[in-house]
């Protein structure tokens, strides 16, 4: 691959198989157990449950369930270079201060550094306020600064030049003004709408940018005024009337330094994912591409309203105690977080796609065995995540049976869809669901299956009130019936070899084979 200059290469996942029914050998690949590609029929579901069980065992063993919280006071700052190469900027919006510096205005900008071949060296994400000290296409040395941010705040950089002109800041009400006894600087810090007095309540502190006419200075692109509204705590250092130039900093606000973050770990933190459980207070992501602004409020909530290219606006009402990464006037990308918090793989996956939702699930489970010392292949992880996935929503039914709301097996509607395409009919649309284990289980096909898990008299209820048939395609119904597992020789792929065997019998070959094999063990033996 280096000899080639190979970068990035697609790479089969056990997640994004084809198959109908189970997975196929050449998206899971090796058997690790053995070295070589997987056997047909192989049962990777059972030893994936089992590769993550066992450890599981050393977790409870060595008493280190972490619960509780951890101080979050060590924040990195900056980007060092661990390698020589080019700087490629990617998805990144900036503007040129007066020191000549790039400052980073948008949020979902990443860094990589580029080889002489092109090849990826160093990947990077850059966040909202990174400061450059050199560009796009430029050489950068190993050890090198390439970033820098301030760790504990996030500031708000203005993209236009012009003269400050303060909006609904005043003193007592909305903002209150305070000096420092070292350095005798005084600063504005804005009150929280639910401790301002009455006469406060509705107003909407802002900086905005004007000429020397004094008419409102435009958003580049845009004909958004440059009007930067400030949440409660945001410190302002600027004085009312004086001039900003491009990439200045308007205003900071304070990030929960040394807050608390959730960081429960062992069994607990693993069950949490695998069950796909939505966590306390989660992270707000961006339903759409579009431009930020704020409507009108209620009491307890703010309303968010993304307006896409089309025109079309999203309203979403936000807690007002909920901090907000974005304002006024911004540009977010879908999926983009809007307000921090753990993320939730639901959101995940709708919003930025499976893989995104694979590589989450699979970071977390892998950082609680990892804290342990124990490794497990991903594969493993990625066999449990396809069968949480199974499920999907019909979202438009097309010329298909399904009706629209409906939950069925993805491998149902993949092959009503290929039958509907071959005969050039409309296929039905859909969304991918995530289940957590338990609830996949239960909603499995077969009805044998499901009973002997959970909740026995209600799936076999169901099943006989809409008269269910199983196709015993799965381990659990076979060895309830007392069929042979179709797994292993028990194969289908494996009975049939095994019977052509026996129908043709031995061939002239392995006759000969066999007899030279004969000979050779008698004249041995003596």
């Amino acid at each position: 691959m280096d000899e080639n200059s190979v970068d990035r290469m697609k790479v089969r996942s056990v997640v994004t198989c084809d198959s109908d029914f189970g997975c196929c050998a050449l998206c899971y690949g090796r058997d690790l157990a053995r070295g070589h590609l997987v056997n047909q029929g192989e049962a990777v579901g059972v030893i994936a449950a089992q590769s993550i069980g066992e450890p599981g065992t050393q977790l409870t063993m060595r008493t280190f369930h972490i619960g509780g919280a951890a101080s979050t006071a060590a924040a990195e700052n900056s980007i060092q270079s661990k390698n020589d190469g080019t700087i490629h900027l990617n998805n990144a919006k900036f503007v040129v201060n007066k020191d000549g510096k790039f400052v980073i205005t948008s949020r979902a900008s990443e860094l990589t550094i580029v080889d002489e071949l092109g090849r990826t060296k160093e990947k990077h994400k850059l966040p909202y306020g990174s400061i450059l000290d050199k560009g796009d296409s430029e050489a950068v040395a190993k050890g090198d600064t390439v970033a820098n941010w301030e760790a504990h705040t996030l500031p708000i950089i203005t993209e236009v030049a012009g003269r400050i002109q303060y909006v609904d800041m005043i003193d007592g009400v909305t903002v209150s003004r305070q000096t420092d006894d070292l350095t005798g600087l005084s600063s504005s810090e804005v009150t929280d709408a639910a401790a301002r007095p009455a006469a406060g309540k509705d107003m909407r502190p802002a900086i905005k940018l004007v000429d020397e006419q004094g008419n409102d200075v435009m958003i580049p692109g845009t004909d958004m005024p440059a009007q930067y509204f400030l949440p409660g705590k945001a410190i302002v250092q600027i004085e009312d009337g004086s001039e900003v130039g491009i990439g200045d900093t308007l205003a900071r606000i304070p990030q929960k330094s040394g807050g608390n973050k959730d960081i429960t770990g062992g069994l607990p933190r693993v069950a949490d994912l695998f069950e796909a459980r939505k966590p306390k207070e989660p992270a707000i992501l961006a339903e759409h591409t579009g431009t930020v602004s704020f409507g009108k409020e209620t009491k307890g909530k703010r309303r968010l309203v993304i307006t896409r290219e089309g025109g079309d606006a999203y309203e979403e009402m936000i807690p007002k105690h909920r901090q907000l990464n974005v304002f006024e006037g911004e540009k977010v990308e879908r999926g983009d977080v809007i307000a921090d918090g753990p993320e939730t793989p639901h959101d995940i996956l709708r919003l930025r796609g499976i893989h995104a939702m694979t590589q989450y699930i699979a970071n977390e489970v892998q950082e609680v065995y990892r804290l342990q010392g124990v490794k497990i292949n991903d594969k493993h992880i990625e066999t449990i995540v396809r069968q949480m996935l199974r499920k999907c929503t019909i979202t438009s039914a097309g010329d298909s049976e399904f009706l629209p709301g409906e939950q069925v097996e993805y491998a149902q509607v993949k092959i009503a869809n290929r039958a509907l395409e071959a005969e050039g009919k409309q296929p039905a649309g859909f969304e991918r669901e995530l289940l957590g284990i338990t609830k996949a289980s239960l909603a499995t096909e077969s009805f044998i299956s499901a009973a002997s898990f959970q909740e026995t008299t209600r799936v076999l209820t169901e099943a006989a009130v809409s008269g269910k048939r199983d196709e015993l395609r799965g381990l659990k119904e076979n060895v309830i019936v007392g069929r042979l597992i179709p797994a292993g020789t028990g194969f289908a792929y494996h009975q049939d070899r095994q019977a052509k065997r026996e129908e043709q019998g031995p061939s002239a070959e392995q006759a000969t084979d066999n007899l030279a094999a004969l000979l050779n063990a008698g004249f041995s033996d003596e």
